[in-house]
């Protein structure tokens, strides 16, 4: 017999993962109720606790996208593109953008009092106008709905393979408030869409729903509920909707912890995952490496911290005397270009490379915190190369020697989210030996950045994919809303008398 489950007790045994236990502290204990769920991490143990009202949240929007899923195949090409077309109108209209301007700046100003980081959570003018161009180019860009990727013709029959909607998919976003239009572009391949933004954004979130998507979805006459949002500021609203097993896809973008969790609790519900959330890119220097490229190449991979910023680099060490100078000097030009100071963070010999005064100097690194005074060069273990640095305004790195470009692949493969890498070298045979031999979906000969779906591929992305946790079946690592579909077959007889 199946009892829901009514209370917790303080240290009560909790069995996951078939053979291990975790025990419930006293503080869960005393904040779950009748009616909440708990979910455990079968790759952790952790407890997740989610509230009833959180869960029936998650619940309402995700049962409305899986409503609206249902209508959305009757629904033409040109209702979807009239839909971002207005979408993207009362964004650009300034007397409706007014009040998401000042939900906003509301947003900040809280975010700010408890001093949390505001870098990506400002809708600032250019934010709103990549939004509007987005959604624009999801207007404009053509259907994939039904269209025909492959045709088999028989003897009185025939079959097509066609591409169709995949479902209702979710999102859990950090809080940047342009994730809307990243977003909403699955509806381009016939999908709806539920998403979850962080509580720093909720406002914003609200704000925009109220005064461009819902009034959007409904003067283009797309089903109500299309598009949306888990109106909660609880984080476990999103371990709400990623258990919903109705997502035919969930996405988490954010940082690794975080998404690793979510991914993890989809994945215990049945629901296919696409995780965005652990970077940071590579740069190996070959010894054949012209240094002037090199100090440009580490410059340009430091415009600012993203997931495809610069992170590690691996200088081979019989050509450490020339390199570790370029590279240095295209950490410092980076943090120069910034008016700010650059974070080193060295590992085993290459200490014998780096002036003494890196150690020496103490400056003012920008963290989310603010300035906090740091030695601009520390010393790290071997074992730390795969480490992120979510670096503020200080750009910063690991440099690392290695034996050979190959101990670099080696190196990256083992400890690195294997994300994105580039090999600076004038070998070509070696480029050949580091793009066959590395083990990540993105692979380059110069700066890190490029790894952008609108920058490289000119769609809108609604995430990158690493292959920390495998390669990807059937698809890129650049996440976008045309890449989001599964495919029909469709059968046409011209001879009722056909048999087999």
């Amino acid at each position: 017999m199946i009892d829901n489950l009514t209370g917790l007790e303080p240290n009560q045994i909790i069995i996951f993962g078939g053979n291990r236990t975790t025990s419930v502290s006293a503080e869960l204990a005393a904040a779950f109720s009748a009616g909440d769920r708990l979910v455990v991490v079968n790759d952790t143990g952790d407890l997740l606790h989610i509230r009833s009202d959180d869960w029936d949240v998650a619940e309402r929007a995700v049962a409305r996208a899986s409503e609206a899923f249902a209508k959305i195949g009757a629904v033409s090409d040109d209702a979807i593109s009239a839909f971002f077309e207005a979408f993207a109108d009362r964004l650009s209209d300034d007397e409706l953008f007014a009040p998401i301007l000042a939900a906003n700046e509301a947003d900040v100003a809280s975010a700010k009092e408890r001093g949390r980081s505001t870098t990506r959570l400002v809708l600032s003018h250019s934010m709103r106008s990549d939004m509007i161009a987005g959604l624009r180019g999801w207007a404009a860009m053509p259907s994939t709905r039904d269209s025909i990727i492959e045709r088999v013709d028989h003897d009185g029959w025939s079959i097509e393979q066609r591409m169709a909607g995949l479902g209702v998919v979710g999102f859990v976003f950090e809080g940047r408030p342009n994730v809307f239009a990243d977003a909403c572009g699955v509806l381009r391949s016939g999908n709806t869409v539920v998403f979850r933004i962080g509580s720093d954004a909720l406002g914003t979130a609200r704000a925009i729903v109220e005064h461009a998507l819902d009034p959007a979805m409904a003067a283009a006459g797309l089903p109500e509920g299309s598009a949306s949002l888990v109106s909660s500021a609880a984080r476990s609203a999103g371990h709400a909707m990623f258990s919903n097993p109705r997502l035919a896809l969930a996405v988490a973008r954010g940082s690794g912890p975080a998404v690793a969790q979510l991914g993890a609790v989809a994945r215990q519900a049945g629901v296919p995952v696409s995780l965005h959330g652990t970077g940071g890119g590579w740069i190996v220097a070959g010894a054949s490496a012209d240094t002037g490229r090199l100090t440009s190449v580490v410059t340009t991979s430091l415009d600012r911290k993203v997931c495809n910023t610069l992170n590690t680099c691996a200088v081979v060490s019989s050509a450490a005397s020339t390199m570790v100078p370029a590279v240095l000097a295209g950490l410092k030009a980076a943090a120069d270009r910034a008016g700010v100071s650059p974070k080193l963070h060295v590992v085993g010999d290459a200490k014998n490379h780096v002036p003494a005064e890196w150690f020496d100097t103490v400056v003012p690194i920008g963290r989310a915190e603010g300035d906090v005074d740091e030695a601009m060069a520390e010393m790290i273990d071997a074992d730390q190369l795969g480490l992120e640095w979510e670096w503020e305004a200080s750009p910063e790195i690991t440099l690392v020697l290695v034996d050979s470009v190959d101990d670099a692949v080696e190196r990256f493969n083992e400890q690195s989210p294997r994300f994105t890498a580039s090999l600076v070298s004038e070998d070509a045979q070696e480029q050949e030996q580091f793009w066959s031999t590395i083990d990540a979906p993105f692979v380059g000969d110069g700066f890190t950045r490029w790894v952008d779906g609108q920058y490289a591929f000119n769609r809108p992305e609604l995430g990158l994919s690493n292959w920390q946790f495998g390669r990807l079946f059937a698809r890129g690592g650049v996440l976008a809303g045309d890449s989001v579909f599964t495919v029909r077959s469709r059968v046409t007889q011209s001879d009722p008398n056909v048999r087999r």
